[in-house]
């Protein structure tokens, strides 16, 4: 009922719940300004305020809109405004190309490609579905697990969907699949995690501490299998894992990262080398039989 896609390859075995979310940070309208015609908005998801100003967005009826912010030159220079001072330029010649308040919009922005690196808006987190989709095509609808591959929606707001799916699948493991941040930024986080070094298995971060038998598991599988690893530990930040492991009684559940650089911007950067160590490390965990410790 929320929107979840939901997909199962195979039977027997563990039932495992691998989440990928399809929603994106975005805004949303609140008002028009009644002698300008600039949109107020809210926002839907974690806007970063220092990255939003000259950044154009697209409504549902193709409206395409410019964010300003008050005083560019002068104080939002200076200090990171609220977003109360931002609003969107539509230009809307008339009454018919106005956007109605409650209008969504997501960020508009083309895809670039450097080398291995791929840049665009929301990679966090189209490319885990991506690494979804490929572990489908790789499994060709055989594997000895019940798996039930979930497009979650609402995680940017909440991780809602992951929340009722894994209630309705009742998993005996989760696994989730969503980029998190690197520490080869200059002046950046104390983070071990560095574009190019393979998929990133998650240890912790702010919403979900992982089962050490599942980052065992993990990292076994990617050691037989010479699968480029790394080992991530996020002090801000969740991903759908957070709901899924305190889903009925408890589930346990790991996440499978994509590192990625300017999370949360129009030029989100992942590697093409990292999205195939996930393709290839979530293939090998879910062709085979799972044995886990029930300590």
């Amino acid at each position: 009922p929320l929107g979840n896609l939901i997909c199962k390859v195979g039977s027997g075995g563990k039932k495992i719940m691998v989440a990928a979310h399809m929603d994106e940070i975005g805004v949303m309208a609140n008002y028009r300004e009644p002698t300008t015609g600039y949109l107020r908005f809210t926002n839907i998801g974690g806007l970063l305020h220092n990255s939003l100003h000259g950044n154009r967005v697209r409504f549902e009826n193709g409206t395409i809109g410019v964010i300003g912010v008050h005083d560019a030159f002068g104080s939002s220079r200076r200090n990171l405004p609220d977003l109360d001072n931002f609003y969107i330029d539509v230009d809307a010649a008339d009454d018919s190309e106005a956007v109605e308040v409650g209008s969504p919009a997501g960020f508009w922005r083309q895809m670039d490609v450097r080398g291995n690196r791929i840049v665009a808006k929301s990679l966090d987190d189209r490319i885990g579905c991506v690494v979804a989709i490929e572990t489908m095509r790789r499994l060709k609808k055989k594997a000895p697990n019940e798996i039930y591959f979930v497009f979650t929606v609402q995680e940017e707001v909440g991780v809602r969907g992951a929340r009722t799916a894994a209630y309705g699948i009742a998993p005996d493991i989760g696994i989730s699949l969503d980029v998190t941040a690197t520490g080869d930024e200059i002046k950046n986080r104390k983070m071990t995690v560095r574009l190019g070094d393979g998929a990133a298995i998650k240890v912790q971060d702010s919403g979900h501490i992982v089962p050490r038998k599942i980052v065992d598991w993990m990292i076994g599988r990617a050691t037989s299998d010479n699968i480029p690893h790394q080992l991530e530990v996020l002090t801000g930040g969740s991903t759908d894992a957070a709901a899924i492991h305190i889903s009925r009684a408890g589930v346990p559940s790991g996440c499978i990262s994509i590192p990625c650089r300017f999370i949360h911007t129009t030029s989100e950067t992942v590697d093409v080398r990292d999205v195939q160590a996930c393709i290839d490390l979530l293939t090998g965990l879910l062709a085979n039989s799972v044995d886990l410790d029930e300590d």
